[in-house]
Formats: structure tokens, sequence, C-alpha cells
């Protein structure tokens, strides 16, 4: 009996010890991120300014392709500083366990501080209602011509485009999901919301959503609709949603043990 307890144990440990080392401080090391991150400027056909951060493959090799993913930020993290984007999500990429067996291109835009990303203006979505006809924001334009720049230079894998998004950016991440379902293989909102009407159809996008259901920013109700419209669809969808957890979900998110191998092993 005590050879068993002392085995499960010890397998907790190997599993707790490798998901750690795997997923390493999440928010941590600003300074090192901004160091390694290139800071960038992108002007669009429109005129616009886009400013970000972008991480290259670690040990890039020449003529060969890889995925690309981009991470739209929350609200918190608009401005012009070209720094605050990289508060959440950036130190996921520079852990030296991740960088070296997922090599990628990675982008960090940083939306203005009046802006908000896919919208004209701030949604109703602390009440559930989120804009179901409007046009695309210059600042998504933007962003989509920064990365088909990326892909013109022919070292992305065109198969493995990802993008994920937290609270404002979940948003984002549904909306270019929804604009541009050729574009993505998978798409990751977390604590996000959109109109469920815009789904209508089967996207060939796979989705795999997270909110806390103790979000009092973005009611969890907005990602359990989408969860459920996508699933009437037949859509490959999964969603994982964290007991007692508020809006900051995107923390317990990146610890998923396979966040990233799963990203990662999606193809379109």
């Amino acid at each position: 009996m005590k050879k068993t307890i002392f085995a499960v144990m010890a397998a907790l440990f190997l599993q707790i010890g490798s998901s750690v080392f795997a997923q390493q401080p999440f928010d941590s090391a600003v300074g090192l991120q901004q160091e390694i991150y290139a800071k960038n400027t992108f002007v669009s056909s429109l005129g616009d300014t886009l400013l970000y951060r972008s991480l290259a493959p670690l040990n890039q090799k020449t003529g060969k392709k890889y995925p690309l993913v981009l991470f739209m930020h929350g609200a918190g993290e608009r401005g012009n500083d070209n720094e605050k984007q990289l508060t959440h999500g950036a130190q996921l990429f520079l852990n030296p366990y991740n960088r070296d067996r997922y090599p990628a291109f990675v982008i960090f835009p940083q939306c203005p501080e009046n802006a908000f990303w896919s919208y004209s203006q701030t949604p109703r979505y602390q009440d559930g209602i989120m804009p179901s006809q409007f046009q695309e924001t210059p600042e998504i334009t933007a962003v989509m011509e920064l990365l088909r720049k990326y892909v013109a230079s022919g070292q992305v894998d065109t198969k493995r485009i990802y993008v994920m998004g937290l609270s404002m950016g979940g948003m984002a991440t549904f909306d270019l999901a929804i604009r541009y379902p050729d574009f993505f293989a998978a798409a990751v909102p977390i604590c996000g919301a959109v109109d469920v009407s815009r789904f209508t159809q089967k996207p060939s996008i796979k989705f795999r959503i997270f909110h806390g259901d103790s979000d009092p920013t973005v009611p969890v109700a907005c990602s359990r609709a989408a969860y459920r419209r996508l699933t009437e669809l037949g859509a490959k969808v999964a969603y994982t949603e964290f007991p007692g957890v508020g809006h900051p979900s995107y923390h317990p998110a990146f610890s998923t043990p396979d966040f990233l191998s799963w990203l990662f092993r999606q193809h379109r």
C-alpha cells in the first residue's frame, strides 16, 4: 500500500514538474521580452501605422518554412509604446523548452489607445450584446496586411497559421476566424465574445476556447454560447471553463499542459 501511494505521488510530481517546465512563467521578465522581441512598425495600404513586436524561429534555417502565431492582446495593453502588448503571453514563447520545441514566427501587434481591434467602439459585451454586422476596422486590415507580408516572404508554413487572444483580443480572434476562415488553421479565444449569429456554416478552423466561470468583465455566457453554436455546426471545437476563475483566465489557460502542443499540431 505504501509503495502504491509513493508511486502515485512520484508520478504526480513528475507530471507537475514537466508541465511547469514546459509552460513556464507567463507574464514575468518583461525586460527580457523587450530585448528579444524585435520592435517593428508597419504602415497599411490605408496609411495606418501598426506597432508590433516579433519573434523569429530559434535557429531559423534558410529555405525552411515555419508556423506563424498571431497574438491579440486585451484592452489594458493598448497604447503607442510598442511594449505593453507583451505583458501577457509573450514569455510563453520565450520559454527555452517551448522555443526549442516549437520554432515559429510570433507576432504581437499593439492596438492604438482609443481603438478596439474589431469594433469601431466598445461593444456592450457586459450584457452579452455583440455587434452582428459591421465593417472591418483599419486595425484588423493592418494586421492582415502584415500577416500577408510575412506569407509573401516564403518563410511561413501557410497551413499552420494560428491566431489567439485574450479579452478584447479574444473577441478579435473570433472576428478574424470568421472573416478569414481559409487563412488560419486554429483559433484560441480566451475570455472573449462574439455574436454567434455570425457563424453561418461549419468552419474549417479548429477552435479551443477558454473562460473563467466567475468572470466579472466578459460574462462566461459569451464563450458558452460560442461553444454551443460551433458544436451545432459540427465544428472542431474544445472548451475549457475554469471554476472560480475571474477575468484573468489566460493564466490557467497558458498553464494547460497541452496548450502549445495542441496548437502546433493543427494544420489547415
